[in-house]
């Protein structure tokens, strides 16, 4: 070799060694392949790809590089490297710190929390294990905790107190001086807040600030949910009454500065036991053979005005919480099921999307603003869908349906009929365009006077909810591009759903490949084809909840941002929420930016309203889980009545310490220990989400029906325990 081609090649080398290092150091918490960095450095040649793969090579020998995982390389971390991340405290007691942009997690042993508690955010001390080995680190410092309160059991003692926390994430005891227990007797469960917790103590201080009640007690666990979440269960009383000195009525003078509707054809289809109507449809024929269809949601920001104490409320809740047994409102009821809510035959103010479709759903015209209706009629879903199943291909002078003889005329039955089919087709367009189809069962109870579980049913969505769903979308995604799409560009609240994970569709792909299903992976339409095509394919199979589940949790989570990427689940470019004011704070911002836009408004301040985003969607977060919760709690409930019976199963999780069992008639969901069954001794097989015995090779695998029954229940810790009685043949 010449020198001069040496020279070439060393200078070249030399080239790709910096050009690494620059790339790694850029984004120290990132790791990335050897394609990903020959793009970055543009090298797109043959020989330039063996070299760079070469390099990488002798780099991660030297130890100047680090192989996080397979082909995947990232900076050297310094041993004394200090990151900010949130705690994520396993069973164990050790923990693992999640950092954001950062590929692998960094495990931090037990006796290395330094008193971090779960959620927290702290600073780590990052070191390695050794080279290729997973991260590990301790906790130098606890910069904000994620809770200042915990729900838990009041052990009263002579001179002092602890409290010991339901949540299995919480480590530690709370220490209590008898002076702070709020006249608490011993027992009793109390929500406590956490203080100092010195260097010398094992146990943080703390403070009763509230007794909820004795524990099991219906009204207790309800509201010891919303405490571990932080959500309130009752009104402030200054905002009460605030709320009461509205001038709710309805003013000429009002009426005069909006788009008067109160003549036409109007009506709400909720939930037949919904006490707030925030959303209705109106229906008119045009001349041209057209039709004008009217999305109307109640103008909450007429009566929530920014710098109120009620407006300070509404952002602090940002959702209603939709308990097993009640709702838990945004609004106080006076606005949220009178003012606001659209009943029939009072006129209301509403924020409206107008829309002309013609009779194959295509839009010809479309108007936002503020409008006064007057319903005409209020329906259930099952009155809508009973005009749907008995007036399919006619519409008759009227049809009977309520029982209690209640006659409908033609024109509510002919928009119905019209709504359905023009829903159906906006339907099909969302499929054809990429829409995912989640239509996961939900659960239900029945209950009595005293909330007591009487039995299970399962929420369906059929016609009647899909129609309303469409229209809802419908006015949602036009609002969010009427905004989106102006230039220049405004700040503007979008609900965003970014690609699912591929890793996690992988992981979905090993589970369902059991029960003879697959997501073909190969790009975005076939992803979005085949997930499709696999929830349609476990309707009514023993799997269908398993599947949808894990289906679910493979996705990206929705949240609210001004910056908007689109709408993947949906299929949407612009995506925003406009049609739930009164339980969703997003919607209450959303109303008052467009109103602002079409007045004339400058672009609002975009970090202003990111932070509100970002409130908003945590807040969501905290009021789902204890939804879920509200629903475990009831499931365990009604378990403790059916301690005698044997129920047919599906094993829907496997860990290391047990299986996790649903019983398929009533979705109840318990856990079958390992040391609880005696006919082996069982290991837990990771690859094949199984415990395999280890000497009858025997295998209970993730998808195997089984029976069991119930063992213990604990409604205190929400808690359901099976024995296992074997599998079904």
């Amino acid at each position: 070799m010449s020198k001069k081609r040496k020279r070439a090649k060393s200078q070249r080398k030399n080239e790709i060694t910096k050009g690494i290092f620059t790339i790694l150091e850029k984004e120290p918490s990132k790791s990335f392949n050897y394609k990903q960095i020959a793009a970055k450095l543009s090298i797109d040649d043959t020989e330039g790809r063996n070299d760079l793969i070469k390099r990488l090579g002798q780099l991660k020998q030297k130890e100047r590089i680090v192989e996080v995982e397979r082909g995947r390389y990232q900076k050297k971390p310094s041993v004394h490297t200090l990151i900010q991340g949130k705690v994520d405290l396993t069973s164990s007691g050790n923990a693992y710190i999640l950092v954001e942009e950062m590929d692998d997690d960094i495990f931090v042993p037990k006796h290395k929390l330094n008193r971090a508690l779960h959620g927290d955010t702290v600073e780590v001390f990052l070191k390695k294990k050794g080279s290729g080995k997973k991260l590990e680190g301790e906790i130098s410092n606890v910069l904000e905790r994620k809770k200042a309160t915990y729900v838990g059991i009041l052990d009263k003692q002579k001179t002092f107190a602890f409290v010991r926390p339901t949540d299995s994430k919480m480590y530690t005891d709370i220490f209590v001086p008898l002076e702070d227990i709020k006249k608490a007797n011993d027992g009793d469960k109390v929500l406590v807040a956490i203080g100092n917790w010195p260097k010398d103590a094992d146990s943080p201080y703390g403070k009763v600030i509230e007794i909820l009640g004795k524990p099991g007690e219906h009204n207790t666990e309800i509201h010891s949910i919303l405490a571990e979440y932080g959500l309130p269960y009752e009104f402030p009383y200054e905002v009460e009454q605030f709320a009461k000195t509205l001038d709710t009525s309805i003013k000429p003078e009002e009426i005069a500065k909006r788009r008067d509707m109160r003549d036409i054809l109007t009506f709400t289809i909720d939930p037949k036991d919904a006490k707030d109507f925030d959303d209705a449809l109106s229906f008119s024929k045009l001349e041209n053979g057209n039709f004008e269809i009217g999305v109307h949601i109640a103008d909450v920001s007429h009566y929530v005005q920014p710098d109120t104490i009620l407006e300070e409320e509404a952002y602090n809740r940002a959702t209603s919480v939709y308990l097993v047994d009640r709702v838990v409102p945004m609004l106080p009821e006076i606005l949220s099921n009178n003012a606001c809510s659209l009943r029939p035959n009072e006129e209301k103010y509403t924020f409206s999307a107008i829309f002309e479709l013609d009779d194959k759903a295509v839009l010809k015209n479309q108007w936002f603003g503020r409008t006064v209706i007057n319903s005409n009629e209020r329906f259930a879903y099952e009155e809508a869908q009973h005009i749907i199943e008995t007036s399919a291909n006619r519409i008759p002078d009227e049809i009977s349906i309520r029982e209690t003889g209640y006659i409908v005329g033609e024109d509510v039955v002919e928009a119905v009929l019209i709504f359905d089919k023009l829903a159906k087709i906006m339907r099909s367009k969302r499929m054809d365009s990429g829409a995912i189809s989640f239509d996961k069962i939900e659960v239900r109870f029945n209950l009595d006077e005293n909330s007591n579980p009487e039995g299970v049913y399962f929420k369906e969505s059929k016609d009647a909810n899909k129609l309303i769903e469409e229209f809802m979308l419908l006015a949602n995604r036009k609002v969010a591009e009427h905004i989106g799409k102006q230039n220049p560009k405004k700040t503007f609240v979008y609900r965003i759903h970014d690609e699912p994970n591929e890793e996690k569709l992988m992981a979905l792909n090993g589970v369902i490949s059991r029960f003879g299903h697959s997501v073909n992976l190969r790009d975005k339409k076939s992803i979005s084809s085949s997930l499709n095509q696999l929830l349609h394919d476990v309707k009514g199979k023993k799997e269908q909840n398993l599947v949808d589940t894990l289906t679910i949790r493979s996705m990206s989570k929705a949240v609210y941002t001004t910056d908007n990427i689109g709408h993947y689940g949906l299929a949407f470019d612009y995506y925003s929420h406009f049609t739930s004011p009164i339980r969703r704070y997003p919607d209450v911002m959303v109303h008052r930016l467009l109103q602002h836009y079409l007045d004339g408004g400058k672009s609002a301040n975009e970090a202003v309203y990111e932070e509100k985003c970002k409130h908003s969607s945590s807040m969501e977060i905290l009021a789902s889980s204890a939804e879920r919760d509200s629903i475990k709690y009831m499931q365990i409930k009604f378990m403790q009545d059916h301690s005698d019976k044997e129920f047919l199963g599906v094993i829907s999780g496997v860990t290391e310490w047990g299986i996790y069992v649903e019983i398929i008639e009533n979705k109840c969901e318990g856990m079958v220990r390992i040391r609880d069954i005696k006919d082996d001794y069982y290991n837990f097989d990771k690859k094949q989400y199984a415990i395999v015995g280890e000497r009858s090779k025997k295998v209970y695998q993730l998808g195997d029906e089984v029976f069991v029954m119930v063992k213990n229940s604990d409604l205190i810790k929400r808690h359901l325990d099976f024995s296992l009685i074997g599998k079904k043949n």
